[in-house]
């Protein structure tokens, strides 16, 4: 297996996340309301699976080991674009906690900031995904040996040691499960 091999396991996980926000945001356009608790569930999601497991593998294993190698400019270019749409995902995740917070407190304009917040993430997420699959991902392990893609692969797996994506297959299975009774 590739060393990139469980990073698009993982996008199919985020995916599915992300079609339940989409659910949520109709819902709540129709109910005039959101649950915070689904914000709540949605946001410890992205910053955990998607960001701190998913992106941090990127971050902190692949591309560290691409800045060693003579990239093409077109890689290289991807790859920093692919590191600043992780920082806008981060901004927005708190975003999204500070507009919560503001709901809570009743504040009228919370709701709709709230739902632009999520369509943001709902709109970036698959567009981020598709880069990384699509054009990126398979074309970059052909600056690797064998041996290096094996190292890496470890190292991913030392990473999380499958925990993080049973407790995150488990809170996506909830969402739906919530979703869907509600």
């Amino acid at each position: 297996m590739l060393p990139i091999g469980p990073l698009m396991i993982e996008h199919r996980l985020i995916e599915k996340m992300i079609g339940v926000i989409k659910k949520v945001i109709a819902r709540s356009e129709q109910q005039g309301k959101i649950n915070p608790e689904f914000i709540d569930s949605a946001v410890d999601f992205i910053r955990m699976y998607a960001d701190r497991c998913h992106h941090g593998k990127e971050e902190d294993i692949l591309f560290r080991d691409l800045n060693k190698k003579p990239l093409s400019a077109e890689h290289k270019q991807i790859m920093d674009e692919l590191v600043e749409e992780h920082r806008q995902g981060r901004k927005t995740v708190g975003d999204l906690i500070e507009a919560k917070e503001h709901y809570l407190r009743g504040d009228q304009g919370a709701l709709p900031r709230l739902l632009d917040l999520m369509r943001f993430l709902v709109d970036f997420y698959p567009k981020h995904i598709e880069k990384e699959d699509n054009h990126f991902f398979l074309p970059v392990m052909n600056y690797f040996s064998q041996v290096e893609k094996e190292a890496m692969l470890r190292e991913e797996w030392e990473f999380d040691k499958n925990l993080i994506h049973e407790i995150y297959k488990k809170k996506v299975r909830e969402a739906q499960n919530w979703l869907e009774g509600h």
